[in-house]
C-alpha cells in the first residue's frame, strides 16, 4: 500500500538541493545536536532485518525542529526586522523557532490553538517566545499568524519552506554518515518537510537507498496526496501522532516527495500506542507518538526489508505530555496482556476481600487498583462489587487467572 507513482510529468523539480542541504548542515552545526544512531536487538529482531534508531528525541527542544528554524532564522537575519519572527504550532515548531530566534537575539511570537497543551505554551515561552492562544485548529493559528507578519514580523513556516525543509535535512546526511551502508530510511510524515529534506540529502549520497515515508492512519494527506497526483485535503480524525496529523501537505514536500520518496505506509492507533511502550520499556526511549511512527510501521509489518538489509528509523521527538503518556502506556500495556481489568461480586463479609486477593497473589499477578462498590443498584444488600485492575504477564497469563478463578467460584465480569 502507499507505493508511489512516478508517470505524473508534469510534477516540478526539486526546488532544494543537496548542496543546499550541505550548506544548512555546517551553517547549523554548531548550533544543534549531532543525535546519537542506535542498534535496536528488539525492533532487529521483530522486524528480521536490522534496525537503527535515529534519536532526534534527543535534539534541543526535544525534536528536529530546531534544525530547520535555526537554518531559516540564521539564512534570513540580515532582512528579518527588529520585530521578529512569528510562527503557529501547537508544540514543536513552536519550541524550535522560539529557541532559534532567542539564540539569534531576535523576539519570536508563537501563535497556538486554544487547546495546546499547557506544558508545551509553557515550554514555548521558556524559550522565549511571547504566546498567544487563537482558536480552535491549526489553521486558525496559521491565519492570525499572517496577520501579524503583515505588521513586520517575519513568518516562519512549519514544512513548506525550501530553507526548513534544509535544514531538517542535515539529518539524511548525518544518518549517511553514520550509517553509510543503509538500505532504508523510515521517515514520519506530517506536512512533508522532514522526509522531503532526508530523501534529498540521503539520495544524493546513495541513490539506490528506500526512502519510507510514514503516516498515521488518521491523517493520510500525503499519501492521498501522491496516490491522486496532486496536493489535496483530507479529513484528520483525533491520534496519537498529533504532531503529523497535517490535513495537507506542502507544495515544496508534494514535488519532492512525489520524486524521492518510495512508499508511504500508514499505522493506526493501537500500533502507535504499542512502539512508544516498547521503545520506552526496552529502549528507555521516550517518543511522542509522531516520533513513534516509525517503529509501529516495524510492529504491524508494514516496513519491510530482506534479512541482510538495514533500516534506519528516525524517531522525530519526545515532547508527549504526561498525562497522554498515562494512557498510552495503559493502553498499550492493555493491548499487550500487561493489564487485566475484571469485576466480581463477593458476600459482603469479614474474609471475602483477602481470599479474592490471596489468589490473585498466588498467581503471580500485581494488583494496580482496587474499588469497592457496596452501592450498587443491582446489588444484594448482602453483596459488594469488587472492580480491579491488575498487573499480568500476558494473555496466558490472563486466561491462567480466569481459569483458576473460575475453578474457586468466581464470576468475572469483563
Amino acid at each position: 500500500m502507499g507505493q508511489l507513482k512516478t508517470q505524473n510529468s508534469k510534477l516540478k523539480t526539486p526546488s532544494i538541493s543537496a548542496a543546499e542541504i550541505r550548506k544548512a548542515a555546517g551553517v547549523i552545526a554548531s548550533r544543534v545536536i549531532r543525535t546519537p544512531l542506535v542498534y535496536s536487538p528488539t525492533f532487529s529482531r521483530l522486524a528480521g532485518f536490522e534496525v537503527y534508531l535515529k534519536l532526534e528525541n534527543l535534539q534541543a527542544t526535544g525534536s528536529f525542529k530546531i534544525r530547520g528554524a535555526t537554518y531559516k532564522i540564521l539564512k534570513e537575519l540580515d532582512r528579518i526586522g527588529n520585530k521578529g519572527v512569528v510562527a503557529a504550532s501547537a508544540g514543536n515548531h513552536a519550541q524550535g523557532v522560539a529557541l532559534a530566534a532567542s539564540r539569534a537575539g531576535l523576539p519570536s511570537t508563537i501563535v497556538m490553538p486554544e487547546w495546546a497543551s499547557i506544558s508545551k505554551q509553557e515550554a514555548t515561552r521558556g524559550y522565549g517566545g511571547e504566546v498567544i492562544l487563537e482558536g480552535q485548529s491549526l489553521d486558525d493559528a496559521i491565519k492570525r499568524a499572517l496577520e501579524l507578519a503583515k505588521d513586520g514580523k517575519t513568518f516562519i513556516h512549519p514544512f513548506d519552506d525550501p530553507a526548513i525543509i534544509a535544514g531538517q535535512g542535515s539529518i539524511g546526511l548525518e544518518i549517511m554518515e553514520q550509517l553509510p551502508d543503509a538500505d532504508l530510511i523510515a521517515v514520519p510524515v506530517g506536512g512533508g518537510g522532514l522526509v522531503s529534506g532526508i530523501s534529498v540529502a540521503a539520495k544524493s549520497i546513495k541513490p539506490g537507498i528506500r526512502i519510507i515515508g510514514v503516516q498515521a492512519g488518521a491523517c493520510p494527506s500525503a499519501l492521498k496526496a501522491v496516490e491522486a497526483g496532486k496536493r489535496i485535503t483530507v479529513e484528520a480524525f483525533r491520534s496519537i501522532a498529533d504532531g503529523i496529523t497535517v490535513k495537507r501537505i506542502g507544495g515544496f514536500p508534494f514535488d519532492i516527495i512525489s520524486k524521492k520518496v518510495d512508499q508511504i505506509v500508514l499505522v493506526d492507533e493501537d500500533r502507535i500506542a504499542e512502539a512508544v511502550i516498547m521503545l520506552l520499556e526496552r529502549k528507555k526511549i521516550l517518543a511522542e507518538g509522531a516520533g513513534a511512527v516509525c517503529a509501529a510501521a516495524v510492529l504491524s509489518g508494514a516496513v519491510k526489508g530482506p534479512p541482510d538489509s538495514k533500516a534506519v528509523l528516525v524517531i522525530s521527538g519526545g515532547n508527549i505530555d504526561i498525562s497522554l503518556l498515562d494512557r498510552v502506556i495503559r493502553k498499550g500495556m492493555s493491548r499487550n496482556g500487561r493489564i487485566m481489568r475484571f469485576s466480581v461480586r463477593l458476600d459482603d463479609i469479614p474474609g471475602a476481600l483477602r481470599k479474592l486477593l490471596g489468589i490473585i497473589a498466588d498467581a503471580k499477578a500485581n494488583v494496580l487498583q482496587i474499588y469497592h462498590n457496596r452501592g450498587g443498584a443491582d446489588l444484594s444488600i448482602h453483596q459488594t462489587l469488587v472492580e480491579l485492575e491488575i498487573e499480568t504477564r500476558n494473555f496466558e497469563h490472563i486466561s491462567q487467572i480466569e481459569a483458576t478463578l473460575d475453578q474457586a467460584g468466581y464470576e468475572t465480569i469483563n
